[in-house]
């Protein structure tokens, strides 16, 4: 509107400014973007930069004096079998390693099978699933949309307690029982809610369910990092993660880690608002029509729990008598 006002070789004071809070705000959500070749020098150099020298060469490995923890690029290089320029070029992104080599600095670098998984992911050396998969129906068992395929299993596992979710932690289907452990109609929650890791994180009625909650945090962040690895062009996984990092310090602290890890079975301690303390035991299990689908059942893990599960399910069961459109159809 006033085009003599502002010189353009002479910017206004605040446009600096701009730029230092827009530079700062790209360095703190860096870890989010989905670029994966980045992510793939970045893993490397973290986890060197982790791994003692005696760890990686045994009991015989050298112990000099040095300032910081973790292999120097020289020792990776001897113990992978390359030399320091190729290991330097890796981890500053200008540089797209072999297979052979891959397995080389996985092996240096004392990977677990995960992490590995997830180095080879980013460098696109192996059939993976298909990324950017199209949203399935949310449908569930509670009569809201189409039921998914495996709704009807999920009901049928009552009176445990059980859900299905997708590679991004969605959840596509859950029976009553679930609901009533977790105390969420998950059936009134948006979409982009309607996310086990972002309800555990945001969620403020679930901030106190987990009794566990760094343990059980940790766990899900390692394993939707391996997601994020499998899957570099799914949009909604890349919201997700941007949404997580941006709405909590806590979840940005433990992205920022980068651990790596598929977690298939274990105990959660709960807080039921009504019931109180829960132990359970779950168990992962994948689909083969879609191994990036996971069925999760939920067991009493001591005597006191096994009592509250109960009570949850004849409240189910009551529920499904008062409304049998909470069923399925086959």
């Amino acid at each position: 509107m006033f085009p003599g006002k502002v010189s353009p070789r002479k910017p206004a004071a605040w446009i600096p400014e701009i730029a230092e809070v827009t530079t700062r705000m790209d360095a703190a959500r860096d870890t989010t973007r989905m670029d994966a070749a980045r992510e793939l020098a970045v893993f490397l150099r973290d986890r060197r930069e982790r791994t003692s020298p005696v760890e990686a060469a045994g009991p015989a490995g050298r112990r000099r004096s040095r300032r910081t923890p973790g292999l120097r690029r020289e020792e990776l290089a001897e113990l992978a079998g390359v030399s320091v320029d190729y290991v330097t070029r890796v981890e500053q992104g200008r540089l797209h390693p072999s297979p052979e080599v891959l397995d080389a600095l996985a092996l240096a670098l004392r990977l677990s099978p995960d992490e590995r998984a997830y180095l080879f992911d980013l460098a696109r050396l192996r059939p993976t699933a298909a990324a950017a998969r199209a949203r399935v129906d949310h449908g569930s068992v509670d009569g809201t949309g189409n039921a998914h395929p495996l709704a009807r299993l999920v009901h049928d596992l009552s009176p445990l307690p059980a859900m299905l979710f997708d590679h991004r932690f969605d959840i596509l289907a859950w029976n009553p029982e679930m609901a009533g452990l977790m105390q969420l109609d998950f059936g009134a929650l948006p979409d982009r809610q309607r996310n086990t890791l972002w309800l555990c994180v945001l969620h403020p009625a679930l901030l106190e369910f987990y009794r566990d909650r760094e343990q059980i945090l940790r766990e899900g962040i390692a394993d939707l990092r391996a997601a994020w690895g499998a899957h570099p062009d799914d949009p909604s996984l890349i919201r997700l993660v941007d949404d997580l990092t941006t709405g909590s310090a806590e979840f940005a602290r433990l992205w920022a880690m980068r651990d790596v890890r598929v977690n298939g079975r274990g105990r959660k301690r709960l807080r039921h608002g009504r019931l109180g303390p829960v132990c359970v035991e779950f168990e992962v299990l994948c689909p083969m029509q879609d191994p990036d689908q996971r069925l999760v059942i939920y067991r009493a893990g001591d005597a006191p729990s096994r009592s509250a599960l109960e009570t949850i399910a004849r409240e189910a069961a009551l529920e499904r008598e008062a409304s049998p459109a909470l069923v399925p159809a086959d």
